[in-house]
C-alpha cells in the first residue's frame, strides 16, 4: 500500500509575550539529550529515534533556516491513525524540549507578532542569506510537506503533471498565516506569498517525461541561482532524497488533525494520478499562469470565499469545489480506507474555518496578537480544539 509521511515546520515562541525566540539549537540539544537519557535507561522513546535512510525517511527533529523554528519529520505510514500518532508524538517531543529552555511551540505558518528572523549558522544557510538577501533573511515561515511513495521516477513525474491543478485546494484547507509583522495581511496564507519570492517556487508546466523533468532541474541548478537541487522549490517535486513525491503547497496546520487531512488528500491525489497515467489519460492542459492565479485565490480567501475550479479556472464557492475534490478522489480514498476521515475533516474545516480563521477569531475576541499565539500554543499541544 502506498505510504505517506509528513514534515512540519514549527515556530518557537516565548510564553506570555508570544514573540518568536531564537532557541532552535538549544531545543534540539535538549531533545537529543532526552533521547540519550532514555536510551541509557534502556527504555524506548515514544517516537522513533533512528536516522532516516533512503528506504525509510523521517523519524527526526531537526533545524530549519531560522533559529526561531524547528522541523519534525515522520516516518512513512500506510495507516493514517499511526501517522497521526507519530505526528502528535513529535509535537510533544518538540514541546517538551522547548519547555526545558523556556520556550513554547506553535504550529503557525508565520509569526503574528513583529520578528527579526535569525538564520541558523551553517555554511549552507549562510550561503543562502548572502545569495538571496532579504528573500532569505526575512523568510521565517512554516510549511507542511507531504511525502507520498511512488514506484519509479517516471511515475513520480507523471504524478506531478496530474496533481498540480488541485494543489491550491490543499493550500486553502491548510491556510494558517493571516498575520505578518504585527499586521493582518488580508490573506489566509501569507506564507505562500512569501514563498513565491524564491526564484524556483510555484507551479510548473507539464513535463511530459522524467527526462524533461530532470533536464529542467539540471538547467535551473546550472544557472547558479538555486544553490543545488534542494532549492528547486516547486509546489510539488520528485524528492531528491527518497522515492517519493513531495507536496509542498500547504501551510503548517494549527491542528494536527488537519495535517493528517492534508496528508490523506495528498496520498489520494498521488494514487489517482498514478492510475490515470497507467490508464493512458493525459494530464489537464492548464497553464502554469492559471495555476499561479488559483494559488493566489486559495491563499487570499482560504475556504471562506471562492476557489477556482481546477480544470476551468472559474470561481465557485469553496465548499462546492472541495466537495468535488472529495468525489474525484473517492475511489483512491476507498483503497486506503480514508473516505470517512477525509469527508468528516473537510466538513470540519468548512464549519469551523481553517487555521487563519481561527487566529482571526481569537484576535476579534481579545484584540491581542499575543493571545493568538497563546491559543495556537494550546491547540498545537492538543489542549484546545
Amino acid at each position: 500500500m502506498r505510504t505517506v509521511g509528513v514534515e512540519e515546520e514549527l515556530l518557537l515562541v516565548e510564553s506570555g509575550s508570544g514573540r518568536a525566540l531564537s532557541v532552535a539549537g538549544r531545543v534540539l540539544a535538549r531533545a537529543a539529550a532526552t533521547a540519550a537519557e532514555i536510551a541509557e535507561a534502556g527504555a524506548t522513546a515514544s517516537v522513533g529515534a533512528g536516522a532516516p535512510t533512503a528506504e525509510s525517511p523521517g523519524g527526526i527533529l531537526d533545524k530549519e533556516l531560522q533559529q526561531q523554528q524547528i522541523e519534525t519529520d515522520t516516518r512513512p505510514h500506510t495507516e493514517l491513525g499511526a501517522l497521526e500518532d507519530e505526528l502528535r508524538g513529535w509535537r510533544r517531543t518538540a514541546i517538551d524540549a522547548a519547555r526545558q529552555v523556556g520556550a513554547r511551540v506553535a504550529a503557525l505558518a508565520t509569526c503574528p507578532l513583529p520578528v527579526e528572523p535569525r538564520a541558523v549558522a551553517t555554511p549552507r544557510y549562510r550561503a543562502m542569506t548572502e545569495h538571496f538577501g532579504l528573500t532569505a533573511t526575512e523568510n521565517l515561515t512554516c510549511g507542511c510537506h507531504v511525502h507520498v511513495a511512488v514506484d519509479s521516477h517516471e511515475e513520480a513525474v507523471a504524478v506531478l503533471d496530474r496533481i498540480r491543478v488541485r494543489l491550491p485546494l490543499l493550500l486553502a484547507l491548510s491556510a494558517n498565516s493571516p498575520f505578518w509583522q504585527g499586521q493582518d495581511s488580508s490573506y489566509d496564507s501569507y506564507r505562500s506569498q512569501l514563498q513565491v519570492r524564491w526564484p524556483t517556487a510555484g507551479p510548473t508546466e507539464i513535463f511530459g517525461s522524467a527526462e524533461v523533468y530532470d533536464a529542467m532541474v539540471a538547467d535551473l541548478v546550472a544557472t547558479g541561482v538555486p544553490l543545488d537541487t534542494a532549492m528547486v522549490y516547486f509546489d510539488a517535486r520528485a524528492s531528491h532524497r527518497y522515492p517519493t513525491v513531495e507536496i509542498r503547497a500547504a501551510d503548517v496546520c494549527l491542528d494536527a488533525a488537519d495535517a493528517v487531512l492534508v496528508a490523506a488528500l495528498g496520498r489520494a491525489l498521488v494514487e489517482t494520478a498514478a492510475r490515470e497515467w497507467a490508464a493512458g489519460e493525459p494530464p489537464a492542459p492548464v497553464p502554469a499562469a492559471m495555476l499561479r492565479v488559483a494559488m493566489w485565490q486559495a491563499a487570499r480567501d482560504g475556504v471562506s470565499g471562492q476557489l477556482l475550479e481546477p480544470l476551468t479556472g472559474r470561481p465557485r464557492p469553496a465548499g462546492q469545489v472541495l466537495a468535488d475534490l472529495v468525489a474525484y478522489l473517492r475511489p483512491a480514498l476507498a483503497v486506503f480506507g480514508d473516505e470517512e476521515l477525509v469527508t468528516e475533516r473537510v466538513d470540519a474545516v468548512l464549519t469551523r474555518g481553517n487555521g487563519a480563521s481561527r487566529q482571526r477569531e481569537v484576535l476579534s475576541r481579545t484584540g491581542q496578537l499575543a493571545d493568538v499565539v497563546a491559543h495556537s500554543v494550546r491547540v498545537t499541544a492538543g489542549q484546545e480544539g
